[in-house]
């Protein structure tokens, strides 16, 4: 059986309640996986033990069938999959592309308020030989960063190093993107209480459910930049992505679970249907 020359996901995370934003993203993918005849995933990212939590999870899947969304099974979950992401990091510690940073993240915004006016704030960099042996011999907690520098040596450049945009970026971008480093910097990849980062996880299942094209909020655009990156040195292959605007509330400010968003849940106790719902996102 060939492959699917289509095959997008909806990948949320089980920290609570879906809300309108979300419901405009999965019902985005969801659609253009059913136009293009292609497949429709659904991805658990609940690798934050400590934020997620199965009840959130099972009201997600109740809100997104209310919608009127199927999906295929078994749902991938990322807490599952926690051996394949240490795996893509041991890699990319042997490709020499990962350093250990000491600084915390007070610290390190410290230094960002610290930077003058219009000048660019001094950013995490790989330490020394003698401060990162210092800090073991200390004891001190660390994270792993990817060197953008380091990956860049790796691959020989970064020319030719470059993702398909079929939506719109932030800025109106449109079509082939090329890698621009200061869009994600040295990111975490793995700390200790977390394990691993969003940004490696998200390579990895993508490349293992075998998505051929991303479409998610703009809010991710500069995200992508890092995730190629990170595609180059795994050796991952690359989907085709697709941003879309982000859904604003009448104060101009995007949706968002911390600022207690009205959930799909309190839109179903409203009295409202998912057909009105669907028909008020331009569905």
């Amino acid at each position: 059986m060939l492959p699917a020359l289509f095959v997008t996901r909806f990948a949320p995370s089980p920290t609570g309640r879906l809300h309108r934003g979300h419901a405009l993203s999965a019902l985005t993918a969801w659609q253009a996986a059913r136009r293009a005849g292609g497949r429709f995933l659904l991805r658990i990212e609940d690798i934050d033990a400590q934020r997620c939590r199965p009840a959130f999870e099972t009201a997600m899947l109740e809100d997104l069938a209310w919608l009127g969304l199927d999906w295929e099974t078994p749902v991938r979950r990322q807490s599952e999959h926690l051996d394949d992401y240490a795996l893509a990091l041991d890699r990319l510690r042997r490709r020499g592309v990962l350093y250990r940073c000491f600084r915390t993240r007070r610290e390190i915004l410290e230094d960002i308020g610290r930077a003058p006016h219009g000048a660019a704030p001094v950013l995490p960099s790989r330490p020394s030989p003698e401060e990162e042996a210092l800090g073991l011999a200390e004891g001190r907690p660390f994270a792993w960063r990817l060197s953008v520098q380091d990956a860049g040596l790796a691959l020989g450049g970064f020319e030719g190093l470059a993702f398909l945009e079929t939506g719109s970026g932030p800025d109106g971008e449109w079509g082939l993107q090329t890698f621009r480093p200061s869009l994600g910097g040295d990111v975490i990849l793995a700390r200790k209480d977390l394990g691993v980062s969003y940004h490696l996880a998200v390579v990895v299942d993508d490349a293992a459910q075998g998505v051929t094209h991303v479409i998610r909020g703009q809010d991710l655009f500069a995200a992508t930049h890092t995730q190629r990156l990170l595609q180059a040195v795994l050796n991952l292959p690359t989907p085709v992505y697709g941003h879309h605007p982000l859904l604003l509330r009448a104060d101009g400010k995007r949706f968002a679970k911390r600022d207690s968003a009205e959930t799909l849940d309190d839109i179903r106790r409203r009295g409202v249907t998912a057909a009105a719902l669907r028909a008020e996102l331009g569905f």
